[in-house]
C-alpha cells in the first residue's frame, strides 16, 4: 500500500528568470538545487487563463464536437468545445461563453464535472475545470479570429468510443467523456 502522506518541498529555487512572455503564457527558466542535491535548472509554462471545457447534451443524448487544426501537433482533431478563462470571469461562465461562441449554443443548465485538473503537471502550472451542459438552446456561432471550426451533433455514447479509441486526443476532451462514461 502506497504512502499518501504530504512530503515538503525537495527542490529549492535559487533564481527566476523571465524566457518568454505573450498574452497566453509566460516561459521561466528557475535556477535549482533539485532534490538529490544538485544545482539544475527548471522550465515551467505558466497559463494566464484557466482552462474550461464543455460537454453540451442534449434530451435526445446528443453531444457537440469542434474540428480544428491544431498547429502545435499539425493535425486535426474532434474535442469538446473549450476555451481560456481570464481572470474575472468564473469557470461556469467560461464554458457557457466558449460553448456559445464556439458552436452556437447555450445552455440553461452548467453542472460541474471535474475541477482542477492538472494538464501537464511535470513542465507547466496549467488547470482545466470540465462541465456538463443540459437544457439546451441553439443559435450562430461566433468563432474567435484565430479558430476555423467545424461543429457535428453525434450520439454521446459516439463521442465516448472516440475517446476510448483515440480517436479524439485531447486531453480534457477524453477526460470530459470518460468521466461521463462512468456515471
Amino acid at each position: 500500500m502506497s504512502d499518501l502522506s504530504v512530503e515538503s518541498n525537495p527542490w529549492e529555487t535559487l533564481s527566476t528568470r523571465e524566457a518568454y512572455a505573450n498574452p497566453w503564457i509566460r516561459v521561466r527558466e528557475d535556477q535549482v538545487i533539485n532534490p538529490s542535491g544538485g544545482p539544475g535548472i527548471y522550465g515551467v509554462v505558466e497559463y494566464k487563463n484557466r482552462a474550461v471545457g464543455v460537454v453540451p447534451i442534449d434530451d435526445e443524448g446528443f453531444t457537440w464536437l469542434v474540428g480544428q487544426w491544431r498547429y502545435c501537433h499539425e493535425s486535426y482533431e474532434w474535442e469538446i468545445p473549450e476555451g481560456g478563462c481570464p481572470a474575472g470571469e468564473t469557470p461556469a461562465e467560461c464554458a457557457r461563453r466558449e460553448l456559445r461562441e464556439e458552436t452556437g449554443i447555450s445552455a440553461a443548465l452548467i453542472e460541474p464535472l471535474m475541477t482542477g485538473i492538472q494538464l501537464s503537471n511535470s513542465t507547466t502550472n496549467e488547470v482545466c475545470d470540465l462541465f456538463v451542459a443540459r437544457q439546451l438552446t441553439f443559435g450562430t456561432a461566433s468563432p474567435e479570429e484565430t479558430e476555423k471550426l467545424n461543429v457535428k451533433r453525434l450520439p454521446l455514447s459516439e463521442a465516448i468510443a472516440m475517446a476510448k479509441d483515440g480517436r479524439i486526443k485531447d486531453s480534457p476532451s477524453v477526460l470530459a467523456l470518460l468521466r461521463l462514461d462512468c456515471a
